[in-house]
């Protein structure tokens, strides 16, 4: 499903806590634009606007169309400041793209065929290591979301980072790093006092006593 996001926004000339406040006290949000070679640019948002375009999760991941005084512009969301203890949004930063440019972003794991995984089938715990992941590609490219199939997972396994099929020109940032980091994004366990974690530890007693 192809979903679309437009944000309506004013150009804001005045800066400073001082300023911020009183624009919260009016129900707008402050925030800033920036990148794609140009110079930031200080604008509000109405802040019931964007709590609802927040209840989407591919809000947070999407190619945003920002129209800032009739002007319009791609952006994404790069960052959200909300108040500690109230439901409030204090501020929000939002990154120019270029069609040309890649741009790095982290998007939501989905996780499918939890309940008809093997393992837990068997029994067996899901442990979800991981509910999003930090990607590189062009805009046109960048996904909602990455999908993980639990489905043949036995216990004792993991799926890690480098087992993900991943989209067309999407590439994951932290495999760039090394083989050290090709972390785990979910696996399945035995149950506690299963039988399968009773003979685990069974043969790890006997391989203890072999040692001695």
């Amino acid at each position: 499903m192809n979903i679309g996001f437009e944000l309506d926004a004013t150009a804001r000339a005045d800066t400073g806590k001082g300023a911020s406040r009183r624009l919260r006290k009016t129900g707008m949000v402050p925030g800033i634009v920036y990148g794609a070679g140009k110079d930031p640019e200080m604008i509000s948002v109405a802040h019931n606007v964007l709590l609802q375009h927040l209840e989407h999760e591919a809000f947070y991941s999407h190619i945003l169309t920002l129209n800032v005084d009739g002007k319009s512009q791609q952006v994404v969301l790069k960052d959200l400041h909300r108040h500690p203890a109230k439901p409030f949004v204090q501020h929000l930063d939002l990154l120019r793209v270029s069609a040309d440019d890649k741009i790095k972003m982290h998007v939501p794991v989905h996780f499918l065929n939890e309940t008809k995984a093997a393992g837990v089938k068997e029994g067996g715990i899901l442990s979800k290591d991981a509910t999003d992941v930090e990607v590189q590609c062009l805009p046109k490219d960048l996904p909602e979301y990455i999908e993980v199939d639990l489905e043949n997972l036995k216990i004792g396994e993991a799926i890690h980072l480098s087992e993900i099929n991943m989209p067309e020109g999407v590439e994951l940032l932290q495999l760039a790093l090394g083989e050290d980091y090709d972390a785990p994004v979910a696996s399945i366990h035995a149950a506690k006092g299963s039988h399968s974690d009773e003979e685990e530890g069974g043969e790890t007693a006997a391989e203890e006593g072999e040692t001695e």
